[in-house]
């Protein structure tokens, strides 16, 4: 009989300082940098350039016609939706340890891995005008957060992110044309916006809203560097004006004990499942309640490596909240089952 290995971890573990937790609490989002290594991002980056010549492609994804011409291939790609249910790297990447180990210090210890983007922006392509995630990708608890992996160097030039500080404390604000039905409309005074994503900031009617902040910041990004933002912050970016491309891989996160009721195109199904589509997305770490989707690729995660990636906890035992002999209250483990009530 023959033993299987303990899985191993592929990479170092990060840990959050204090002072960027505090960062990402203070200001909506978090500029890690160099968290993924050079030679995996230059993957990311040989695969896109691949893609744009024809010579790779992603399963159900069409390729560019043969007859067009360099430029025109280049340019044929703007965005990829959910890359990760159909190419290994894509899935590796959303499950990426290091960028795990961000997220459990920000949103978890339990975290499902939700959704990813794959962005091309070559020059000439567009932004994206002021929007928040939640408002596309809700759960309940909130508890979204995004991971902006940037694969080429980005800055106002070619379209970098820019951040709304402070906007993580508004509420998610309902389109009125009707895109979803999100929104915190159970606010007695909220107006309804409109146009939410549109670049023209005379359309999109959330740039009055976040305009009004002042204080909009550029979050230049080399490769390797992740941004990672919450759902409810104010952010967008501009047209790659550039003679060079923008790419990045962006991949959404929530808490693993949130209710997730998004399935992409989808979304806001699973009658089947009490209203949620947690059964169709990735346990990354941690535990939960709640149906998970193992990895389609096997990339190591909690949903196939529980003994690596599992509980963050000392003991199963039960714990409750008792005095100590000095009069403070502490976590006491129950010393027997009659004291689990």
């Amino acid at each position: 009989m023959v033993l299987a290995e303990t899985p191993q971890r592929s990479h170092e573990t990060y840990q959050v300082r204090v002072e960027d937790y505090k960062a990402f609490r203070r200001a909506g989002f978090l500029h890690v940098r160099n968290l993924v290594a050079a030679d995996e991002v230059a993957e990311l980056a040989q695969f896109t350039e691949d893609m744009m010549t024809g010579k790779t492609s992603i399963p159900g994804i069409p390729a560019p016609p043969a007859n067009l011409t360099d430029a025109e291939r280049r340019a044929y790609y703007e965005r990829i939706h959910m890359p990760h249910r159909s190419l290994a790297l894509a899935e590796r990447f959303l499950l990426h340890p290091r960028i795990i180990d961000v997220l459990e210090a920000l949103i978890g210890p339990d975290i499902l891995a939700l959704q990813t983007m794959l962005f091309f922006k070559q020059p000439g392509q567009a932004g994206q005008g002021f929007h928040q995630d939640s408002y596309y990708i809700p759960t309940q608890p909130d508890t979204l957060i995004g991971a902006w992996l940037a694969i080429d160097p980005a800055d106002e030039e070619n379209g970098c992110l820019w951040m709304t500080p402070g906007s993580q404390h508004e509420p998610i604000y309902p389109d009125c044309d009707g895109v979803t039905q999100q929104g915190d409309t159970i606010l007695s005074d909220i107006d309804p916006i409109k146009a939410a994503s549109h670049p023209d900031v005379a359309v999109n009617t959330l740039a009055r809203i976040a305009l009004e902040y002042g204080n909009e910041v550029k979050v230049e990004a080399e490769p390797g560097d992740v941004i990672f933002f919450g759902g409810h912050v104010f952010h967008r970016s501009h047209q790659n004006n550039a003679g060079r491309s923008r790419r990045a891989f962006v991949s959404h996160y929530c808490n693993a004990r949130s209710r997730v009721p998004w399935n992409h195109r989808a979304a806001y199904e699973g009658e089947e499942e009490g209203g949620a589509a947690n059964y169709k997305h990735i346990l990354a770490r941690g535990a939960t309640h709640l149906p998970y989707a193992q990895p389609k690729f096997g990339a190591l995660c909690a949903a196939n490596a529980p003994e690596l990636y599992g509980e963050r906890f000392d003991d199963h035992r039960v714990k409750s909240m008792m005095g100590d002999d000095n009069g403070f209250m502490v976590l006491v483990p129950h010393e027997d089952a009659d004291h689990d009530h």
